[in-house]
């Protein structure tokens, strides 16, 4: 017997829907599908859980200089004349420099990240806003599964689909 269901689809197929269920899991923390894709989905999910788990903390606090345009009392940038060798007159905007910490992945973190990519897709909210589904991973559904060893997920069977009565389930994050 093979180690994962083929699903009646094609590997590229499959391998797409897969990454959309999961994704969409991720991201909604809740997805409706039949119970053979989420029994598949589960395997996935529960991989990439782990491996942000695993990896949450692996991370150093770097200083990094920022250079930012300075801004008046409502909000605009402030400008100053210059002139270029040839004598034409143009504005420049007044910069200052900052320090900020950035956080840098160690390699494995960095490498589990990598992984992560692969699977995840990147996900659109309604508004149109991009949501990087890695970063949402990593700040936000690893922490709440910090201490749990496993079972990350559960299915809830809904009954049957009408027209073809395949078993649907929702598939939801604990």
């Amino acid at each position: 017997m093979g180690g994962y269901r083929k699903l009646g689809r094609t590997s590229d197929q499959r391998h797409a829907m897969l990454r959309g269920l999961v994704t969409s899991l991720i991201v909604n923390g809740k997805v409706q599908t039949t119970d053979t894709r989420a029994k598949e989905v589960r395997r996935i999910a529960e991989k990439l859980i782990t491996a942000a788990v695993r990896e949450q903390d692996n991370f150093t606090l770097k200083e990094v200089p920022v250079s930012s345009a300075k801004l008046d009392a409502k909000g605009r940038k402030i400008l100053r004349s210059a002139t270029s060798k040839n004598g034409a007159k143009y504005d420049v905007v007044e910069r200052e420099l900052k320090t900020k910490q950035v956080q840098v992945d160690k390699p494995s973190r960095l490498a589990a990240r990598r992984e992560i990519m692969k699977v995840l897709y990147e996900h659109h909210t309604a508004d149109g806003k991009r949501v990087n589904s890695v970063n949402y991973l990593f700040s936000d559904i690893a922490p709440k599964y910090r201490n749990r060893q496993g079972g990350y997920t559960r299915i809830i069977k809904i009954g049957p689909r009408r027209g073809d009565a395949a078993d649907m389930v929702l598939l939801e994050l604990v």
